[in-house]
């Protein structure tokens, strides 16, 4: 089997964790360096890593002294895979349980070199609902994970997809070096889309395999944060957009998303969320001009022309944005 190293990231979780690298200990996988990053943790889990990693020859513990948040989190654990000259590295969410052949299934698709990333099917808990098969960016300059809560029956058959959640999803090497690892100006959310983008414009694929299972306890480390996802949604949507959307498609997407960011915060606000959406909104205005540097730098080098990109976009809102699509249809807006 290929050099593949996998990374944890722990926050203030470790039962979760603990249960996720078990997970990969009971499969006996060789070849195989699991990297437990621990982001700043306050509630003890170091000591406990540190013990159960002394056990355990094939476990590496890196320690961050602040949480980095999800990017600059598994950042290093993907820096120190590098240097350890892995050819592969596998995220997985630490509130994740893998089924057996998880990794091995994401490993098939990479026989094929113009394949830089391979996803698998992330379910919930209990394995009845889809929590992403991939993900998604629309037309309307709004991300979203694919097939989010259908049922595990209407799993799509494993093809090429426009992203891969971080949270469960094996990247090669070569790849990373050449574009570049997750940007830690997202801290967490969308940074893993971001990722997908720009491996899409060098020219990279990415692939979805239905048989690689992995069940999900979705937002267990969000959810310990209040106003933790709206303030990320609305700092890092329009860095998103900056960084990776062809010139080709600037205006038609821009609109649109200039449209939704108003109207998602104008619900923000109504539903008691308008601190956090307003604070993400002054924080994403402060890092435009460092995005529009890094733009140039993508843009220079994307290896595809904007139809491609075009094609390869949902052509509609995303389908949790129910509101959006009623004030879409009565001014008849495209």
């Amino acid at each position: 089997m290929a050099r593949v190293s996998i990374v944890v990231l722990n926050w203030n979780g470790l039962d979760d964790t603990l249960s996720c690298i078990e997970g990969f200990q009971k499969q006996n996988l060789k070849n195989i360096k699991i990297v437990v990053v621990d982001n700043g943790s306050i509630d003890g889990s170091v000591g406990i890593l540190r013990e159960y990693v002394s056990e355990n020859k094939n476990i590496e513990l890196i320690l961050n002294n602040k949480n980095l948040g999800f990017a600059g989190g598994v950042n290093k654990g993907i820096d120190w895979s590098i240097n350890h000259d892995y050819e592969y590295v596998a995220l997985i969410n630490n509130d994740a349980l893998i089924k057996k052949g998880w990794l091995d299934q994401l490993l098939i698709p990479m026989n094929d070199v113009g394949i830089g990333i391979t996803t698998g099917l992330l379910l919930n808990e209990s394995g009845d609902q889809i929590d992403s098969s991939g993900d998604w960016y629309s037309k309307w300059g709004l991300a979203f994970p694919r097939n989010r809560n259908d049922k595990r029956s209407k799993a799509p058959s494993s093809g090429m997809v426009f992203g891969a959640t971080g949270g469960a999803s094996l990247y090669r090497v070569s790849m990373l070096k050449e574009i570049g690892l997750f940007d830690e100006d997202f801290f967490a959310y969308y940074e893993d889309v971001d990722l997908s983008f720009r491996a899409q414009l060098a020219g990279w694929k990415i692939h979805f395999n239905k048989k690689a299972i992995a069940y999900h306890k979705r937002g267990a480390t969000s959810k310990k944060i209040p106003g933790f996802t709206t303030y990320q949604t609305f700092k890092n949507l329009p860095l998103l957009f900056i960084k990776n959307v062809p010139i080709e498609l600037f205006f038609s997407i821009g609109i649109r998303l200039k449209l939704a960011y108003f109207l998602m915060l104008s619900k923000a606000i109504i539903h008691g969320e308008g601190y956090y959406a307003i604070k993400g909104c002054f924080a994403s205005c402060l890092l435009i001009y460092k995005k529009m540097i890094e733009r140039r730098s993508i843009q220079k080098k994307k290896k595809v022309d904007a139809t491609y990109i075009k094609s390869i976009l949902w052509d509609d809102l995303p389908p949790d944005q129910t509101g959006l699509r009623k004030f879409r249809d009565l001014f008849l807006i495209k």
